[in-house]
C-alpha cells in the first residue's frame, strides 16, 4: 500500500457520482505545468469535454485515489473514442484513451503510479488490447508512462501519443 502525506492510499473504482471530481482532475491534467483554463472554459472545448461528458459511458472504467479521510488525491480513467471524434491521445477506437491526474500537493508521492497500475490492471481485466494517452513535452508524468512500458506512436503539436499494448493484442 502506498502512503501519502496524509496516511495510507485507498484506491476504488470510479463511479457516476465521481463525475465532478473527474472534471477537476481533467483540469489538473491540463494544468500540469501552469493554470491554463477555468473549468468552464476547458469543458467548453469539445475535444477536452468528452473525457468527462456523460461519465461513465459504455465500456468506461476508472480508479479514484483517496487518503484515509476520503479526500480525493487523484484519478485515472479510460474511455473509447470513435475515429471521427478522437481524443488528444487517440490511436484507434478499440484502444481506450486514459486520463490521469493527481492533486498538486500529492504529485511525486506514488499516487500517480498506483493509479496507473490499477488502471492498467482494470484494462487488462476488461479485455482491452492496451491503452493510449497524450503527454505534452516537458510533462514529468512521461517518465512514469515510459517506465510502465508506454511507447511513442504519434505526435500532434507539442505532445506525443503514447501507447501500451498488452500481450501482443
Amino acid at each position: 500500500m502506498t502512503d501519502t502525506r496524509h496516511g495510507p492510499l485507498r484506491l476504488r473504482p470510479a463511479h457516476e457520482r465521481d463525475a465532478p471530481f473527474l472534471e477537476r482532475m481533467l483540469l489538473e491534467a491540463f494544468h500540469w505545468d501552469r493554470p491554463r483554463f477555468a473549468l468552464a472554459e476547458l469543458l467548453a472545448l469539445p475535444r477536452a469535454a468528452h473525457y468527462v461528458s456523460g461519465w461513465p459511458g459504455a465500456g468506461d472504467f476508472g480508479v479514484v485515489a483517496e487518503d484515509a479521510r476520503g479526500r480525493g488525491l487523484g484519478a485515472a480513467w479510460a474511455r473509447h473514442f470513435p475515429a471521427d471524434d478522437p481524443g488528444y491521445g487517440h490511436v484507434s477506437p478499440t484502444l481506450p484513451e486514459l486520463t490521469l491526474a493527481v492533486v498538486p500537493g500529492e504529485r511525486g508521492t506514488g499516487v500517480g503510479g498506483a493509479l496507473l497500475d490499477a488502471l492498467v490492471l482494470a484494462a487488462e481485466e476488461a479485455g482491452c488490447p492496451g491503452l493510449s494517452l497524450s503527454v505534452e513535452d516537458g510533462n514529468r508524468a512521461r517518465g512514469l508512462y515510459e517506465r510502465r512500458g508506454f511507447v511513442p506512436v504519434g505526435r500532434e503539436g507539442d505532445a506525443d501519443t503514447l501507447a501500451l499494448r498488452f500481450g501482443g493484442r
